[in-house]
């Protein structure tokens, strides 16, 4: 297809067990045969957590539809389940979704059918809710089109991260998929440009034309962008700043993008 145009201290084991969730009991999912109806009907399910020592048919179906839906599972100690709920869990307890993921494919069709140029902004290894929920701020007031959440190494989306957005989460389109590779895959197949930032480049952000179907790259709070980005990407930039400063919070550095793209899309 072609087009045109992210408590410093530590709680004793005692306080570990005893804490409660802060996860609303309307978007648990506990026990294996209610998870199972629920991956089946296409609930959408932000995360899972398995018993380290579960085993049984229903832990394989679980395994297999999670994996099949791209959805993020984690396998924890009796006592992180026992925090979520007081019954019977079965070793499995998955958290609702607070949005509706959307398919990567079916939003780049729907913005080409549109006629317009995509700008999406894929998170590379944003662990802070509040973070993400800030770069959509970002992403959705100037015009992006979509956020792509890779399943695992990132942080979920929370009401915090919704409350941080200012709603933004809830109004565009977030695509979840298994990897940042196979985002990377999809958005070339589409002819889509794949950006990222580096402090190692001598490109400037507003050398690049973002003009073009653009992906944007946001990686890690403190590690940046991951290795296979920066081999992979078609453009590496810097954002210029002051000789004596060169870090800047990755939120605010994607809306410095953000911006600089909306301005030359003008």
């Amino acid at each position: 297809m072609s087009f045109n145009n992210n408590s410093n201290s530590k709680n004793t084991t005692s306080n570990y067990r005893n804490q409660r969730t802060s996860v609303p009991k309307s978007r648990l999912i506990i026990g294996r045969k209610p998870l199972i109806e629920a991956l089946n009907e296409s609930t959408d399910i932000e995360k899972i957590f398995i018993l380290k020592t579960a085993t049984g048919d229903e832990i394989g179906t679980i395994k297999n539809l999670a994996k099949k839906r791209d959805i993020m599972v984690s396998y924890v100690p009796t006592e992180k389940l026992d925090r979520f709920t007081k019954v019977n869990h079965q070793g499995v307890v998955a958290i609702a979704g607070l949005i509706t993921y959307q398919p990567l494919q079916g939003v780049i069709d729907l913005i080409v059918d549109k006629g317009e140029t995509p700008l999406l902004v894929v998170l590379d290894g944003i662990t802070d809710t509040r973070n993400m929920g800030a770069i959509a701020r970002s992403a959705y007031g100037f015009g992006a089109h979509a956020i792509v959440v890779p399943s695992s190494n990132n942080a979920a989306i929370t009401e915090d991260g919704i409350k941080t957005s200012a709603g933004a989460l809830e109004k565009i389109a977030i695509c979840r998929v298994a990897s940042v590779q196979q985002a990377i895959d999809t958005l070339r197949l589409n002819g889509i440009i794949v950006i990222a930032t580096s402090l190692q480049t001598e490109t400037m952000l507003s050398d690049v034309d973002l003009k073009a179907p653009l992906a944007v790259v946001m990686g890690a709070e403190d590690t940046g962008v991951s290795n296979y980005v920066l081999k992979t990407a078609d453009h590496l930039v810097k954002i210029p700043m002051s000789e004596h400063f060169d870090s800047l919070n990755v939120s605010v550095a994607a809306g410095i993008i953000m911006y600089e793209t909306f301005k030359q899309r003008q």
